[in-house]
């Protein structure tokens, strides 16, 4: 018997969403009804809501919780009927809190087979309030996954775009080759739910999935698996055959500096097989900073990085995490001076330069006596442990980065001339004057980058969480935070 379901995702950082079109061909496989709402790009389907069996909300990170978190009343109203259910990464470490909005079943970890599960028990049993057991919250099964099916949902030129300067855009696809992560970065928020586990998608799958986009006008295909290089010789067999079929097809992946370091013999590959540029979450320049959050490398190894992109002719994308409860003054200035002297201002988002540290429920963070020292109770509606710096000119400092950067993306000011005013603003707070830098000598120009930031274990401003994307009617009163993966 089918199953009428609603999936939905409010948001997955400017991308057509992977945690809808993969379920969604589970289950029409088993011939259910399934129509997948992207509420990032569209209107909610209150004609759909109402009919619906089942509505499973996908929850890949912080920014798509707390906007779930809003809609699920509203869904409750429309269709007090309807098994409700929260898969995907966030949707266990708040289980507590989805409980009490009224979520039926959470599913974390390898979710698809979960989802069908669900669907064939309501279609033998029907909506009952059936407790789910304990152990099924988080599954890490090794399984064989569906060509993802995007049927139904918002085109692709919707999305973020692949932005080329003096050379116009193209047009983005995405896929995973791999989720959950072999490291246990200590602010991860994969750590809680993978726990150093990490599972392949097959090739021919990834494949058959990017084929069917650049059938649709992909020009540019973004890899959204955590660290791409978890499994080295998936991932180069993966591009090669990928650049052999689509020659004029780029991509980007987002990798570890600890593994560009590792395989730095096959960064000439990734070049020569159409990657456009590497995100790496670099979170800070600061070598004791980086041991609390036990990212696996050095200060001297993101410089290692930066020479090696350079001369390889490859695009790194650093991001940050500048605000934690260890910042100091001077430490935010170093991270200026040193993004400055590396040449790679060009390569920055500004709203990377603002981001506090997030600290979610089952955060490994909260292992630490500092951090348990300045945080505060857990606080549901923001679903993160909030703290204070020491010293309240960071905090302060923090809010007008972000500030800063919001108004730039809104006026698309340059990177360069956004990085001078922030760098004049944090000598401000630091009681000094601001040196003069030679921006246009230092930077990179012409540096690739995605219309829409990568956003990074942030907390932005309600006018920030409008501006990347997410649906307005349900950004009206709330903040939003993202999530650093490698």
């Amino acid at each position: 018997m089918a199953v009428n379901i609603v999936l939905i995702s409010t948001y997955e950082l400017g991308r057509q969403p992977f945690g809808l079109a993969s379920p969604a061909a589970w289950l029409r496989k088993r011939d259910h009804q399934v129509l997948a709402l992207d509420l990032a790009r569209q209107s909610l389907d209150e004609a759909a809501i109402c009919d619906a069996e089942l509505i499973a909300i996908y929850l890949p990170m912080h920014t798509a919780t707390r906007l779930a978190a809003q809609l699920i009343p509203r869904l409750r109203k429309q269709n007090p009927n309807a098994h409700l259910c929260c898969y995907g990464l966030y949707a266990p470490m708040n289980v507590d809190y989805l409980r009490a909005l009224g979520v039926s079943t959470i599913l974390g970890g390898e979710f698809e087979e979960g989802l069908v599960h669900l669907a064939e028990r309501l279609a033998i049993e029907g909506e009952q309030a059936f407790e789910q057991p304990a152990d099924s919250l988080i599954s890490m099964a090794r399984l064989q996954f569906e060509v993802p099916d995007r049927s139904g949902m918002p085109a692709m030129e919707k999305y973020a775009h692949l932005v080329l300067p003096g050379d116009g855009y193209r047009i983005v696809g995405s896929t995973e080759a791999s989720r959950g992560c072999k490291h246990l970065c200590r602010h991860c928020p994969i750590v809680p739910v993978y726990k150093g586990v990490f599972r392949i998608v097959s090739r021919d799958v990834v494949l058959e999935d990017i084929r069917r986009q650049v059938a649709a006008g992909a020009q540019h295909i973004t890899f959204g698996d955590p660290d791409f290089f978890n499994g080295i010789r998936h991932a180069m067999e993966l591009v090669e055959e990928f650049h052999r079929e689509f020659p004029d097809v780029t991509y980007d992946v987002t990798i570890k500096i600890e593994h560009l370091l590792k395989y730095e013999r096959h960064l000439p590959a990734l070049r020569d097989t159409g990657c456009r540029f590497v995100i790496s979450a670099v979170e800070s320049v600061d070598d004791a900073v980086l041991g609390f959050l036990e990212k696996g490398h050095s200060r001297e190894d993101f410089r290692r990085v930066v020479k090696s992109f350079r001369e390889l002719g490859l695009t790194l994308h650093p991001t940050f995490v500048p605000f934690t409860p260890w910042t100091t003054v001077d430490g935010y200035l170093d991270l200026l001076q040193v993004i400055e002297w590396q040449g790679v201002i060009e390569n920055v988002a500004p709203i990377q330069l603002g981001i506090r540290l997030l600290i979610p429920e089952g955060s490994r963070m909260l292992e630490l006596d500092d951090v348990r020292r300045v945080v505060g109770p857990f606080d549901p509606q923001s679903l993160a442990y909030p703290w204070k710096n020491a010293d309240p000119r960071l905090d302060a400092l923090s809010e007008t980065v972000q500030d800063i950067a919001a108004a730039a993306e809104q006026q698309k000011e340059s990177r360069p001339v956004t990085f001078e005013r922030i760098w004049k603003v944090a000598h401000a707070a630091a009681g000094r004057p601001a040196p003069r830098i030679d921006i246009s000598a230092r930077s990179q120009a012409g540096v690739p980058f995605l219309s829409e930031p990568w956003y990074c274990c942030a907390e932005p401003t309600r006018e920030q969480l409008v501006s990347i994307g997410a649906p307005k009617p349900l950004a009206k009163n709330a903040a939003a935070s993202a999530d650093s993966f490698v």
